[in-house]
């Protein structure tokens, strides 16, 4: 079990949750405040579902990338200059070998069973996405061998665009796909969100 958790990455990109920092469409909606304890929050909640699992190893990829002393569960890694694609690059290619699977931290109801579904499903394509419903993904995994292109070059980031530049720019490969889930990106998301912890 140790070796298995030492191959498999999970890597949740996160940014420092500070008042009036980060999630500015959230915060125009409902406020800088409620936005930093939803910030909060869905960081928290990730680190007691995701962190103890001994089937993989936790990464937190941290904005800014110092200082990352807030990082309570797992390990932080930077995730460097650039846009959104030029930074999963970095991430990625500075984890030891082994498969990896990314999410953000705007997705609070990702699960362990999630997770372990899309590492199970690298065992048999060389990726795996979970559709959000804006037209991007709350999460990407790789299997990460040779001659296995990054798909992060020529993505129209935060736009409807994302999910299907991303698999063009995976090529002709089988791909597997998760349910689809719906990122915090403003007021009426985050209604829902919290309709559904109430209700669930």
């Amino acid at each position: 079990m140790a070796a298995d958790r030492r191959r498999r990455h999970l890597v949740i990109f996160a940014r420092h949750p500070r008042f009036g920092v980060g999630k500015r469409r959230l915060a125009a909606d409902v406020g800088d405040l409620a936005a930093l304890r939803f910030g909060r929050y869905a960081l928290s909640r990730l680190w007691r579902e995701l962190g103890a699992d001994p089937r993989w190893t936790l990464w937190v990829a941290t904005s800014p990338d110092r200082p990352n002393d807030w990082v309570r569960t797992g390990r932080a890694c930077p995730q460097g200059r650039g846009d959104l694609g030029a930074r999963l690059k970095h991430v990625v290619r500075r984890l030891p070998p082994g498969p990896v699977v990314i999410i953000g931290a705007d997705t609070p109801g990702v699960s362990r069973t999630d997770v372990a579904a899309a590492f199970a499903a690298l065992g048999s394509r060389p990726a795996v996405l979970g559709p959000a419903l804006d037209g991007g993904y709350w999460l990407i995994g790789l299997r990460r061998r040779p001659r296995e292109p990054l798909p992060f070059d020529g993505v129209r980031w935060s736009t409807a665009d994302t999910l299907a530049d991303t698999v063009r720019a995976l090529g002709d490969v089988q791909i597997a796909q998760l349910k689809v889930r719906e990122d915090v990106d403003d007021g009426e998301a985050l209604r829902r969100a919290l309709t559904r912890r109430r209700l669930g």
